[in-house]
């Protein structure tokens, strides 16, 4: 995993017939830096949704998280805003052991939930997910705790392509020219809803995206459900260790 600052421009890919979205654009900015002993992580997301009937409402998220190296300890934070209104806030801190673990939330309401043993924070996923694709794995099932909703961990599903070498051939991102690769499409499920129907149902959100080995990744497609975004990287950083 490397350090880096990535900026993405959002497009709308496609809407479903049920929806009422015409139109969206927006941007990201997805951040990690190297804390020598964990990562900090900060995404910045701002949407414009414009309906059928032309009403536009801009949506703002901003995301951060502290992860200890070893993948045991988060602090994360979540603010989501509309029409430059507070929307939502989760906020809160969780501990990983080998039996499960627990969070503690601390926004939007004071409580404690038990994580189900096997739990991983969000940059232990994706160095999971790094490894078991080069290892010729396809998918990986497993629940994950990012501290994105107030419901505590979700059940998730990769699937993985075969690992692919020197996939990059953009001259704008050079680091990543000589770096292997593997598409993945992660799909996040309400654990009490998946209890309940004794399997996986429908997912509640879906990302798709092209992670290289150093744990960049240059192209994503969110599934919202009603309607899809596709993000292309239209710059990169990457931003030494202080290590």
């Amino acid at each position: 995993m490397v350090g880096h600052r990535a900026a993405y421009r959002l497009v709308l890919d496609r809407a479903r017939d049920n929806s009422d979205i015409a139109q969206a654009s927006g941007a990201m900015l997805f951040e990690v830096l190297d804390a020598c002993d964990g990562w900090t992580v900060r995404q910045r997301l701002t949407l414009k949704l414009t309906d059928r009937d032309g009403n536009e409402t801009e949506t703002v998220s901003d995301y951060s998280t502290y992860e200890t190296r070893d993948g045991t300890r988060l602090r994360f934070a979540l603010t989501q805003s509309s029409q430059g209104a507070v929307s939502s806030q989760v906020q809160g801190e969780a501990e990983v052991t080998a039996t499960g673990g627990t969070v503690r939330f601390a926004q939007p309401n004071a409580r404690e939930i038990a994580l189900p043993a096997g739990t991983l924070l969000p940059m232990a996923h994706t160095i999971a997910t790094l490894n078991a694709a080069r290892a010729g794995t396809r998918i990986l099932a497993v629940p994950l705790l990012d501290g994105t909703t107030a419901s505590g961990p979700q059940d998730t599903t990769t699937v993985m392509s075969a690992w692919q070498a020197a996939a990059m051939t953009d001259p704008r991102f050079p680091a990543l020219i000589p770096l292997g690769s593997s598409r993945m499409r992660i799909a996040f499920f309400d654990r009490d809803q998946t209890s309940q129907s004794g399997g996986a149902g429908t997912p509640d959100y879906e990302v798709s995206l092209r992670y290289y080995e150093n744990g960049v990744a240059d192209e994503l497609k969110m599934d919202f459900g009603e309607f899809v975004v596709d993000g292309r990287m239209v710059e990169l950083a990457v931003l030494p260790s202080p290590c």
